[in-house]
């Protein structure tokens, strides 16, 4: 069984990862690849594959539902049973007779009994074509379970690894702002020394200076989280002596990817792709086969059987004086009236039908509401980042142009301050873009059930 299951896996893991185009090969990552070197997008899901909790325990769901199919199919297939008694009786209570020739033959005080028996279920009120039918089902919706938990996993793994870089690359962009407002307080240094610039120019530059350290170093604590909600996410496990600051690099870059799709496709994709949806219907299957097994408590339920046993004899106290032989023979039941046992438990079947149907108009109506909210939010980040194309561009220009205009005495110390500003406000922004451009694809992606993609 336990090969069995993990038979499943490795098919699930391999042939449906494949199908959704998830990865080339779906192969064990070392933890050394976590922390020596950079990590890419193939590497980081590869490795939530492995060792992600919420995938670890969907392996463990299938392998119960694989239990739970063979409990299902098992009133199909033939049973062998052997049984046996042993028994001695006070000879006080062995009733005996008399004949017109003496004493009549007493039963012995001493009994046994063993028989093997192949016993073969032949009529069931319909379970046993209902049990097959439940048994697919279910091995159906475990699989469309562990897809969903997968790709929920894929999708959260994508949208840390963005935040990781988000974090790493915001970090550099304080650096950047830092570095260039150390020039300017040391540029303004030497002009206040050279008497061409009074003191205020000096603190001015000071104070903007200090402003911008505290940003650096909420950078910096945002990337320790980062990375450390990163790891917890790939089931990475820190070594016990390791700091707050994880050594974790990744190799991937932001960078804008043209996705197309129109409103009324991407919905129509997701109700067709959509894994929990065919979870939904397939229990909903499931519950019409409950109504089945539960109206088969109306109808009589027959088996054949045939054995072969060996008992003491009743008139001997030698237990070594046996009798042995075959048997066959057929056996039926029916409850004629059960108390309205049935009745109920048809309906709670029905009652339990309607409720997985309304489950699934439910949840039609939420993927319909999450592909609109997706799509939504990605038209949003992708003008955001359109808007932004240039503004980098033009804040490094206009910055040069303040320096320039101090440099000819025709501009003030705070042109250049305020152009620094805007530089470090349009580099903030354009990488903010980009992350949230890349996240909004990787939600829309998963609200129509695309594949997550190695971008």
């Amino acid at each position: 069984m336990k090969r069995s299951i993990l038979k499943i896996v490795g098919v699930v893991n391999l042939s449906f990862l494949a199908t959704l185009g998830q990865a080339e090969n779906v192969y064990p990552v070392p933890s050394r690849t976590v922390l020596t070197q950079p990590l890419s997008v193939s590497d980081a899901l590869n490795l939530a594959l492995e060792r992600n909790a919420a995938i670890l325990r969907g392996k463990a769901d299938l392998e119960a539902a694989h239990g739970v199919i063979l409990q299902t199919r098992a009133i199909v297939i033939p049973k062998i049973r052997a049984g046996g008694t042993i028994k001695k009786t006070d000879p006080d209570a062995i009733e005996s007779f008399s004949t017109e020739f003496g004493a009549g033959p007493t039963s012995s005080d001493r009994e046994w009994a063993t028989s093997v028996r192949l016993v073969q279920s032949i009529y069931e009120g319909g379970r046993m074509s209902s049990a097959l039918r439940k048994a697919k089902l279910t091995k159906e919706q475990s699989i469309l379970n562990f897809q969903t938990v997968v790709a929920d996993t894929l999708r959260d793994v994508r949208i840390a690894y963005d935040d990781v870089l988000l974090a790493e690359q915001s970090i550099e962009v304080q650096e950047a702002s830092v570095k260039l407002l150390t020039r300017e307080l040391e540029d303004t240094s030497r002009r206040f020394a050279a008497g061409t610039v009074p003191r205020f120019n000096i603190l001015r530059a000071e104070v903007e200076l200090a402003n911008a350290r505290p940003r650096l170093i909420r950078a910096r604590n945002a990337f320790r989280i980062a990375k450390n909600d990163f790891a917890n996410l790939l089931g990475y496990d820190l070594p016990k002596g390791m700091g707050e600051d994880i050594p974790l690099h990744l190799a991937g870059k932001f960078y804008e990817e043209p996705f197309e799709v129109d409103l009324a496709n991407a919905l129509q994709r997701a109700f067709e792709n959509r894994t929990e949806l065919a979870s939904l219907r397939a229990a909903e299957k499931l519950r019409g086969e409950n109504i089945v097994n539960a109206k088969s408590g109306y109808k009589p339920s027959v088996q054949a059987f045939v054995g072969y046993g060996s008992r003491s004899s009743s008139f001997n106290n030698a237990l070594d004086h046996d009798v042995t032989g075959w048997f066959v023979g057929a056996e039926m039941n029916w409850d004629i009236f059960d108390g309205m046992l049935t009745r109920g438990r048809v309906v709670e079947a029905i009652a339990l039908q309607d409720r997985a149907q309304a489950d699934l108009e439910d949840a039609s109506r939420r993927v319909g509401l999450e592909v609109r909210t997706a799509y939504s939010s990605f038209i949003e980040a992708r003008e955001l980042l359109e808007s932004q194309k240039k503004v980098q561009e033009q804040a490094k220009e206009a910055l040069r142009l303040a320096r320039a205009r101090v440099d000819a005495g025709t501009g003030t110390q705070l042109d250049v301050l305020s152009a620094q500003t805007a530089l470090t406000e349009a580099r903030t922004t354009q990488i903010q873009a980009l992350r949230d451009y890349s996240v909004a694809k990787t939600r829309l992606d998963r609200a129509i059930g695309n594949p997550i993609e190695k971008k």
